[in-house]
């Protein structure tokens, strides 16, 4: 567009202003976070899915890690579900747009993460990660060094029966056998994903209040998880307080 523009790569990006810039085509890539959190669904519900235009290679922190706790992502070639048998980075013609299957080992393993700027962990796949590994064989620890105050999330999952101890910016968190469904408090955008996974998983019924939050980041999330075979469905204030009084 004719920005001067230096430093890409570096700590240091220097821009020097111009009179004009002109026009030019994008195109935008797919999102991250979006691909991470259905990864995870598949993880916390040992299911399997196909995920099409997926961003692997902005992912190998987070497919890393699930790799460690038994949940791996392989390069496809379409939906139809043949596979390459090949890690997702190296199966793909395009890396930031690839098809991969994600399937999920029956017992998850416990893991060590800290998130970290990019190409680390992503904070923003740290509420969903927490869901999984609530459900893992063992103690995990996370350790949050971008956003230390963000895990709201942890008492919600604790509600739901998630055994998860915080210590300043790390949260130890105890896998169970099995969560319970509750009525929950999203707080915030990525904290309203990792609830909706935890309902997915959970025994039970799991109202989801404030999912205003979850519209920030994502397009219609219950009607894709529900054409995955979710039993999930939006719903309004009045049948929110009439399913919460049932539950009681």
């Amino acid at each position: 567009m004719g920005a001067k523009i230096t430093g890409q790569g570096s700590p240091r990006i220097t821009i020097e202003g111009v009179s004009e810039l002109g026009g030019a085509d994008h195109r935008i890539i797919p999102d991250r976070i979006e691909a991470g959190t259905y990864m995870m669904a598949a993880a916390v519900t040992n299911g399997e899915i196909f995920l099409e235009n997926c961003p692997v290679d902005s992912l190998l922190a987070a497919i890393y890690c699930l790799d460690t706790i038994g949940v791996h992502v392989e390069a496809c070639n379409s939906t139809s579900g043949v596979n390459t048998q090949r890690s997702a980075h190296r199966g793909c013609e395009d890396p930031m747009r690839c098809c991969v299957r994600v399937t999920s080992d029956r017992i998850l393993r416990p893991v060590e993460v800290t998130t970290q700027p990019h190409p680390g962990f992503p904070t923003d796949l740290q509420a969903q990660l927490m869901t999984v590994l609530s459900l893992a064989d063992g103690n995990s620890v996370i350790t949050e060094k971008i956003f230390p105050d963000r895990f709201l999330h942890v008492a919600e999952l604790s509600r739901m029966g998630a055994k998860c101890i915080r210590h300043g910016n790390t949260v130890v968190i105890s896998g169970v056998r099995k969560l319970i469904g509750a009525p929950v408090m999203a707080s915030d955008l990525r904290a309203s994903a990792g609830l909706v996974l935890a309902g997915l998983a959970a025994e039970g019924k799991t109202i989801v209040n404030r999912v205003y939050h979850l519209d920030r980041g994502y397009e219609r999330m219950e009607e894709k998880l529900r054409a995955l075979g979710a039993s999930i469905q939006r719903i309004d204030e009045k049948e929110t307080a009439s399913a919460e009084a049932v539950g009681a």
